[in-house]
């Protein structure tokens, strides 16, 4: 199963829309910065916040970009 077809299915079950190809960039770059800046744990919960959040995706790779 790749990538995407393992997201779409997740996203049909969660009743919610998958992300597109450019969301699911930013989300891997928010991912990489944050298990390369601290520990990989950080990855997924940073991307959990970034969910939660009103922000904009850029905007929140950002933020994330500025945390030595």
């Amino acid at each position: 199963m790749t990538r995407e077809e393992w997201l779409k299915e997740f996203a049909r079950r969660l009743d919610v829309e998958a992300p597109t190809e450019g969301e699911a960039e930013e989300l891997l770059a928010l991912a990489a910065e944050a298990a390369h800046s601290s520990e990989r744990a950080a990855a997924p919960l940073a991307c959990w916040m970034a969910a939660r959040s009103p922000r904009a995706l850029p905007e929140i790779l950002e933020l994330a970009r500025g945390i030595a």
